[in-house]
């Protein structure tokens, strides 16, 4: 594949990713956890490369995973505690990152690891760095990362469906029903986390902060049903990335950055033109004389 065909798949796999998992985000008026958690895990990058001094590897995910799991465990103590939930999530996350940029300006020295780069990411050096695998030869660790990553999303949804499906809708009935909505609630967490670092180091938090809501939240003004909502939010998010790209190509611009105004884009002609949220269908609905 050509270096443009492996930063395109990359991307879409990203777009694909955090569309599906936005979705439940949007269902669950979660979106600053979104924001939260994707600034958050650079404390447990961080942590984990401290210990390790690897930039790569599994100890990363787990770091993350945990960062985002403090993160979520955090914002429902603080909750509990009487706090606004928007105020705990602010309080938290904005505590959080600054102490991984501390930890990155005091004890990472010369590693490639800063701040810009956590904020942007740099998906143009992804298919320099390769793996070799079977019956396959090379490809790019972050696109197979992230393979895996999507992978495992998909299976964690059609696994638990219904209970996803519930559990966003109705919390109280799920847990009539005998779900364990916080079990739930924290393996959902998890899978935000990850999906958040296998996308982290390509694109940047602000790129999986957009991928994550934009998409989803352009999806839900489409329709009302969660399955059809699942797949324009994938589809949205793959359509970002590509059109993103380009956009950067024209501009000579950060492609992350692009990617992210391509979100807003797609938003933004769906917030005027659906047919039944749309601003356009509510303007003109009125004004429809009903047949007789």
């Amino acid at each position: 594949m050509s270096y443009t065909g492996w930063i395109l798949l990359t991307a879409s796999l990203v777009g694909l990713s955090c569309g599906l998992i936005g979705v439940f985000l949007i269902l669950r008026r979660m979106a600053m956890m979104a924001d939260a958690i994707s600034h958050s895990v650079l404390l447990g990058i961080v942590i984990a490369f401290i210990i390790t001094r690897q930039l790569s590897g599994g100890h990363m995910l787990i770091g993350a995973i945990i960062a985002g799991l403090l993160t979520a465990v955090l914002v429902q103590w603080f909750n509990s505690l009487s706090i606004q939930h928007d105020a705990s999530i602010g309080v938290v996350f904005t505590t959080l990152f600054a102490i991984g940029v501390i930890l990155i300006a005091t004890q990472v020295g010369n590693a490639h690891l800063d701040v810009k780069h956590a904020l942007m990411g740099e998906i143009t050096f992804v298919p320099w760095n390769t793996i070799e695998l079977p019956f396959i030869g090379a490809v790019p660790e972050a696109a197979f990362l992230l393979a895996i990553v999507l992978i495992v999303v998909l299976l964690a949804i059609l696994a638990f469906y219904k209970e996803w499906k519930i559990t966003s809708f109705d919390p109280a009935l799920a847990a009539s029903l005998g779900i364990p909505v916080m079990l739930m609630h924290y393996v959902f967490m998890s899978l935000v986390s990850v999906t958040t670092v296998a996308s982290f180091d390509a694109v940047g938090a602000i790129m999986v902060v957009a991928m994550l809501i934009t998409p989803a939240a352009a999806a839900y003004l489409w329709t009302d049903r969660l399955s059809v909502m699942l797949v324009l939010s994938g589809a949205f998010g793959v359509l970002s990335a590509i059109s993103g790209y380009y956009i950067a190509v024209w501009l000579d611009t950060s492609i992350s950055g692009s990617m992210a105004f391509a979100t807003g884009l797609v938003f933004m002609i769906s917030f005027l033109g659906s047919p039944k949220h749309g601003l356009l269908s509510r303007v003109i609905r009125p004004f429809t004389i009903p047949s007789a």
